[in-house]
């Protein structure tokens, strides 16, 4: 027996790091299901690689410099909308990890509206 790992918890647990009340949540996946084998193919791995060079690692929406798991490329135009687009260096852009969340509301704001949504503005 051992106590949980959150600073503070004097609950014992006999496996894992964390009692019930403290488990970690797993996180949700981030890439569609559908396209996940296109993600590891070489031709999008080296696609990838081209836009960093391109936009020279700098965030497209906030500017900072970004290099690793930092450094995200979106697809301007979701590959659920026209495949065709999946491989083409205009369609993708370097994001920052912070900015790829925004935008990507942003995009499916875009094309795939809310419906029945209220409009506080009213």
């Amino acid at each position: 027996m051992k106590y949980c790992g959150e600073q503070g918890c004097k609950t014992l647990i006999a496996s894992g790091r964390y009692c019930h009340d403290h488990k970690r949540k797993k996180k949700d996946k981030p890439v569609y299901s559908k396209n996940k084998s296109f993600y590891n193919t070489q031709a999008w791995k080296d696609l990838k690689a081209h836009v960093y060079q391109r936009d020279g690692g700098c965030c497209q929406r906030c500017g900072k410099f970004v290099f690793g798991k930092r450094a995200h490329a979106h697809h301007i135009v979701p590959i659920q909308i026209n495949p065709s687009l999946k491989l083409n260096e205009d369609n993708v852009t370097l994001l920052c990890n912070k900015c790829h969340p925004i935008v990507e509301e942003e995009t499916m704001q875009k094309y795939f509206p809310k419906k029945n949504q209220f409009n506080w503005n009213l």
